[in-house]
């Protein structure tokens, strides 16, 4: 059953038809240990920070999108920490972004100085990144693949197309054109007009432009289910009962506060932040992962069987820092 709230989205208060699995109380319970897991290694605790093997073994992503070590260095090191300039916070973010890789921000930074757009030349960046591919270097995060482009942009190789897409994007004032939307669907849909970007891509560029201060809207707007989550979700679900992957992300949002008190579970929210469209999206990526030790019966998708990165503790710990506008800074020392 349907029904509108006062921003005329649907929120979803009963299952309706949808069938859950055994593995819908798991995601719950993950979500839990996961973000219990959290807050001891904010806290230094020592470890094991965990008593459920699988997560002690294997390697997941926060609860939260914002936590995760990238998103928490975009956040800080690339979003807020240079000239404030709508072109140059959009020219920071989608040039990080494409690539989706701390190494490769730091060699960048490391050889060219600062990052800008006003003293951006192809040339400069490009002879950095075919340098540091020939010694052998991963240039982009194993995230997401990322489309190649060559042909398109009328080069050899992906990471020149990239740089040509930027400078599309910049000359094309996407920036200006991003802070006039009106809703983040707007947004998603203008970022997939361009070359190269389609709808998984396009959402995560536009959740990671709104932490910044071009656009602010609601997490809670809009999603769109990765294959990942897609996965996880016909893992959580033996029917969706006519409901469509979007439906059960809005579903979960909806009834989490329902699901921990129904299950006994006290789930240790972002300081008053629940878990918004985007997390629920991404905890359905990583209880697909998690099923798959948890519950081998239960087939996806995919038909992956095994988790393939094992959990190994960073060296350096990270400090928190989260959008300003959240005001989630002040809970916390950084």
């Amino acid at each position: 059953m349907t029904k509108k709230n006062s921003t005329g989205f649907s929120v979803y208060k009963k299952l309706d038809s949808a069938i859950p699995s055994l593995a819908f109380d798991t995601y719950w319970k993950f979500a839990v240990e996961r973000q219990k897991v959290f807050f001891a290694r904010m806290n230094n605790n020592p470890l094991p920070w965990t008593n459920d093997p699988i997560i002690g073994e294997y390697k997941f992503t926060n609860a939260y999108r914002a936590s995760d070590r990238v998103s928490q260095y975009l956040i800080k090191q690339v979003i807020y920490n240079g000239e404030k300039d709508i072109n140059e916070i959009f020219f920071r973010t989608i040039l990080f972004k494409l690539f989706n890789k701390i190494d490769t921000w730091e060699l960048l930074k490391s050889q060219l100085g600062n990052i800008n757009w006003h003293s951006y030349q192809y040339e400069n960046y490009e002879k950095q990144l075919t340098a540091a591919m020939s010694s052998g270097a991963a240039i982009y995060s194993a995230a997401y693949i990322m489309a190649s482009g060559h042909k398109l942009f009328n080069v050899e190789k992906k990471h020149q197309s990239h740089l040509k897409l930027i400078e599309k994007m910049m000359k094309e004032s996407l920036p200006e054109r991003l802070q006039n939307c009106k809703s983040m669907l707007e947004g998603f849909e203008l970022l997939k007009s361009y070359p190269l970007i389609g709808d998984f891509l396009a959402y995560q560029l536009i959740t990671d432009i709104n932490y910044t201060e071009i656009t602010n809207f609601s997490e809670m707007d809009f999603t769109v289910p990765g294959p990942g989550a897609k996965d996880g979700i016909r893992k959580c679900f033996k029917s969706l009962g006519g409901l469509s992957e979007t439906d059960i992300i809005r579903f979960m949002a909806d009834r989490q506060d329902y699901e921990f008190d129904r299950l006994g579970l006290e789930f240790q929210n972002l300081w008053g932040r629940k878990l918004q469209l985007i997390d629920i999206q991404n905890l359905f990526c990583e209880v697909d992962k998690y099923s798959r030790v948890m519950h081998p019966e239960i087939a996806g998708i995919s038909g992956r069987m095994r988790i393939k990165q094992k959990f190994k503790e960073k060296c350096d710990p990270i400090q928190f820092f989260y959008p300003p506008k959240w005001n989630l800074n002040t809970n916390f020392s950084s």
